[in-house]
């Protein structure tokens, strides 16, 4: 699938933490969000964070999902999948996706989603959750869709990571 012209990637990521945010079991995750959001907004190829993004859904952020304080919502959109690629797989955001068993549950279901927005739309979470249920629902499509589905990503391919949820 070729990206369409006039457009970037967005892409969501949830989770659900193991325990509430001021448990000594998640405060490595819970100390690096700032860095590590900080380090994706530097990326060449960042376009945008949602409000929050990455935090759990405390406070007012944008963030919340469903009103459960341990639910983490991450909501980006990139200039292309390159940047999103280079971001995730190339940089020390890989030593904690690595190590994202420590510090989630296991949801039993597909938590990640990509799909392509006209330039300068920003997508908002409720958006976000709708491509994830179709993508759980229907599977990959123009709509809605993982790694595997773009020809172009090939680091995640590189790393042996899966793309269903684990």
């Amino acid at each position: 699938m070729q990206q369409p012209d006039g457009h970037h990637l967005a892409e969501l990521n949830v989770g659900r933490l193991l325990a509430p945010t001021d448990d000594p079991r998640v405060a490595e995750f819970m100390g690096a969000l700032d860095r590590i959001n900080g380090l994706g907004k530097r990326m060449p190829g960042f376009v945008w964070m949602m409000e929050g993004s990455g935090e759990p859904g405390t406070g007012n952020t944008e963030a919340k999902i469903g009103g459960d304080p341990q639910f983490v919502s991450n909501l980006t959109v990139w200039e292309d999948v390159t940047s999103l690629e280079t971001f995730v797989w190339k940089t020390v955001h890989k030593q904690f996706y690595d190590r994202r068993a420590e510090w989630f549950e296991v949801l039993g279901e597909m938590h990640f989603v990509m799909w392509w927005v006209p330039a300068g739309h920003r997508p908002t979470l409720d958006e976000a959750l709708e491509r994830l249920d179709l993508l759980r629902s229907a599977g990959a499509s123009e709509r809605a869709f993982d790694w595997a589905w773009l020809e172009e990503a090939t680091a995640w391919r590189d790393r042996q990571c899966r793309v269903a949820a684990e």
